[in-house]
C-alpha cells in the first residue's frame, strides 16, 4: 500500500494535480530480512535519520491521547514530477515535549500492541488534518483515506466544525461526507483493523465511543476502523473491479465504487525498456496511453529489451546469492508478501510434476521473494516449505529465495523474469500491482483469476489463467487442501500445455504475448489513468486540493 500510495503521489505531481501526502514517520520501519540455511526469517530492526532525507517543519500541533496532551510534528519530502510538485508529510511525535511513551508511537510500522496502533491512527487521523492547515493547506477540499488507518480523519474535520461532538446532526455528517473519500484495499478480514472498546476509550476518550455508536462504526463491542471511514465518507471504492463487487456484498450497507489501481510507469519501466520505448514511443512519460503503440514495436526489439533485463536481474542474483542462473532456461518470478491466502509455494506442491515438466520442456528455473510479517506464524512456515522444496528439487528446478524484498529488487524482478505468477485463493487478492509492473515491462502472468487480473487476461494474448473466473460470488476458504490440489494441477497444466510449448518452441510467439502485454495492459494499469479517475469521479476536482492519507 506504501509503495501504491508513493505511486499515486509521483503521478499527481506528473499531472500537476494538487495533491498533499500525509504518513507517519516509523523511525523504526519495519525490518531487514535475512533467511537462515533453513529458510527462517530473522527480523533486524531498521533505524534511519529523517534529517538526511526529509526537511523538519517548524509547526506542531497537540492532540490527546490516552489523557495526555501529545505533540506531533512533521517532516516534508518534495515529490518532484514532470508538471509539478507534490508534498509529502511525515508525521512524528518524538519530540523532547512528549512523555518518553509517546515519543515511540511513531517508531515502529506495523506495531502489534492495540492501543499503540490505536494511537499511531489518532496521530494520522487527527492530527493530520490540523497540522495540514498549520503548514499552509486549510484549502483542502477532499480528504482520501486509504485504508482504515486514517479514518479518524473525518472525526478531526467533524471536530473542527463543532465543538460538542455529543450533540452532532445529520446535517453536520452530511457535510464531513462530502469532504471525504475511502478507499478499502482488502477483502481479507484481518486487514480491518478492529479495536476493543475499552481501548477506544482509553486512548480516544469517552466522548469519541458514544459519537462513534452514533455513527454505526461499533460491532460486537468493537470499533472498525473501515466501517467508520465508509460511514463518514460521500465515496467509497475498491482497488478493482472484482474487489469493488466483493467489498460491496461484504458492506452492503455502503455504495462501494471501483477504480482500478494502477503503477507509476516511468518508475517501474526498467532501464532497457525505458530505452526501449525512447526509440518508439518518445513522449510516453507524459502520456503513458502511447504504450498502447507498442504493438508497432518489432519483436527482435522486444526480445533485445527483455534479455537486457534478464541480464541484470541474474547479476544481480549472483551478487547476492553466488548461484548463476541460466539464460536460457524458462525463468519464472514468484515475489509477494509470505501470507497463507497468497499461497506463494503453490508452484512447488507437487516435485514430481514439475520433474516431469522439465523432462519434457526443458530447463525451468524460479525466483522467489517476499517477507512475512513478524506476527505471521503460517507466512514464515510458507517461507520454509520453499526451502525445503528447493533442496529436494536441486539439480533438476533452480529455486532461489531472495531475501529482504524492496523496491529495487522488485524492478528487477519484474522485468527480468520470463513469467509472472500469483497465486492467491480467489476472492482474496483486491488488486495487486507486481503483475501490471511486470506486463510494463512485457513480462506476462500466468496467474489465478482474481483482482486486476480479471480485467488484464486475455488467454494467450497478455498471459494465462490458471483455471476458470470463479466470478464475483465464487471463490474458495483460504486453507482448503482440496481447492490448492486442484489448483495446482491447474498452474501446471497451464505450463505444461501453454507456457512452456511458446516458449520453448515459438519464441517469436512468446514475444508476441511480451508485446501485448506491454501494449494492452502496461499502458492501462497506470497511476496515471488511476489519478484521473480518482479526480474525476472521487476528489471532484477543480474545488481545491486533496490530501491523500
Amino acid at each position: 500500500l506504501g509503495v501504491l500510495a508513493g505511486d499515486h503521489l509521483r503521478s499527481a505531481a506528473d499531472l500537476g494535480l494538487p495533491l498533499v501526502g500525509v504518513t507517519l514517520v516509523y523511525h523504526q520501519g519495519f525490518f531487514r530480512q535475512e533467511l537462515d540455511g533453513e529458510g527462517r526469517q530473522v527480523e533486524h530492526d531498521v533505524s534511519w535519520d529523517p534529517a538526511r532525507r526529509l526537511q523538519r517543519m517548524d509547526a506542531t500541533v497537540t492532540i490527546s491521547i490516552g489523557g495526555r496532551p501529545v505533540t506531533v510534528g512533521a517532516w516534508r519530502l518534495q515529490l518532484r514530477g514532470a508538471a509539478g510538485t507534490v508534498p509529502v508529510y511525515f508525521l512524528d511525535t518524538d519530540l523532547d515535549a512528549n512523555d518518553p511513551a509517546d515519543r515511540r508511537i511513531t517508531g515502529r510500522l506495523y506495531t502489534g500492541d492495540p492501543h499503540e496502533r490505536l494511537s499511531q491512527e489518532a496521530v494520522l487521523g487527527l492530527a493530520g488534518p490540523a497540522l495540514l492547515a498549520r503548514l499552509g493547506h486549510g484549502d483542502v477540499a477532499r480528504f482520501h483515506m486509504n485504508e482504515g488507518h486514517a479514518s479518524l480523519v473525518p472525526v478531526a474535520v467533524l471536530r473542527a466544525a463543532t465543538a460538542d461532538l455529543a450533540g452532532v446532526d445529520d446535517g453536520q455528517l452530511q457535510a464531513v461526507r462530502r469532504r471525504c473519500v475511502f478507499t478499502t484495499h482488502t477483502p481479507v478480514p484481518a486487514g480491518h483493523d478492529r479495536f476493543p472498546l475499552e481501548v477506544v476509550a482509553e486512548v480516544l476518550g469517552e466522548d469519541l465511543v458514544k459519537l462513534l455508536d452514533t455513527v454505526g462504526c461499533v460491532e460486537d463491542g468493537c470499533l472498525n476502523m473501515t466501517l467508520l471511514g465508509m460511514a463518514l465518507s460521500g465515496f467509497v471504492n475498491g482497488v478493482a473491479q472484482r474487489h469493488g463487487h466483493v467489498s460491496q456484498a461484504m458492506f452492503p450497507q455502503f455504495h462501494v465504487q471501483s477504480i482500478t489501481n494502477g503503477i507509476h510507469a516511468p518508475t517501474w519501466a526498467a532501464p532497457s525498456t525505458q530505452r526501449l520505448f525512447d526509440r518508439h514511443l518518445p513522449a510516453w512519460r507524459q502520456d503513458n496511453t502511447l504504450v498502447r503503440y507498442a504493438t508497432g514495436i518489432p519483436l527482435d526489439e522486444i526480445a533485445a529489451a527483455h534479455a537486457d533485463a534478464k541480464a541484470a536481474l541474474f547479476a544481480e542474483v549472483e551478487r547476492r546469492t553466488g548461484v548463476a542462473l541460466d539464460p536460457v532456461a524458462l525463468t519464472v518470478g514468484v515475489a509477494r508478501r509470505s501470507t497463507p491466502y497468497k499461497r506463494n509455494d503453490l508452484l512447488l506442491s507437487d516435485p514430481d510434476r514439475l520433474r516431469a515438466l522439465v523432462a519434457e520442456h526443458g530447463p525451468l528455473q524460479i525466483l522467489y521473494s517476499g517477507k512475512s510479517h513478524p506476527l505471521d506464524a503460517p507466512g514464515k512456515e510458507m517461507i520454509q516449505r520453499v526451502a525445503r522444496r528447493a533442496a529436494e528439487l536441486a539439480g533438476t528446478v533452480a529455486v532461489v529465495y531472495l531475501a529482504d524484498y524492496g523496491m529495487s529488487l522488485a524492478a528487477r524482478l519484474v522485468a527480468g523474469v520470463d513469467v509472472w505468477c500469483n497465486t492467491p485463493v480467489a476472492p482474496h487478492e483486491a488488486s495487486g500491482t507486481s503483475g501490471m509492473k511486470a506486463a510494463l515491462n512485457g513480462v506476462p502472468s500466468v496467474s489465478v483469476l482474481d483482482g486486476w487480473w480479471v480485467e488484464g487476461h486475455l488467454e494467450g494474448v497478455t498471459g494465462w489463467a490458471i483455471g476458470p473466473d470463479a466470478g464475483d460470488d465464487g471463490g474458495h476458504a483460504i486453507g482448503d487442501p482440496e481447492v490448492d490440489r486442484a489448483d495446482a494441477d491447474l498452474l501446471y497444466r497451464a505450463l505444461s500445455e501453454a507456457v512452456f510449448p511458446l516458449f520453448r518452441h515459438d519464441p517469436d510467439g512468446f514475444t508476441r504475448v511480451r508485446r501485448w502485454a506491454m501494449a494492452l495492459n502496461g499502458s492501462f494499469f497506470t497511476t496515471e489513468r488511476m489519478l484521473h479517475e480518482y479526480a474525476l469521479r472521487a476528489y471532484g476536482f477543480g474545488m481545491g486540493a486533496a490530501a491523500s492519507g
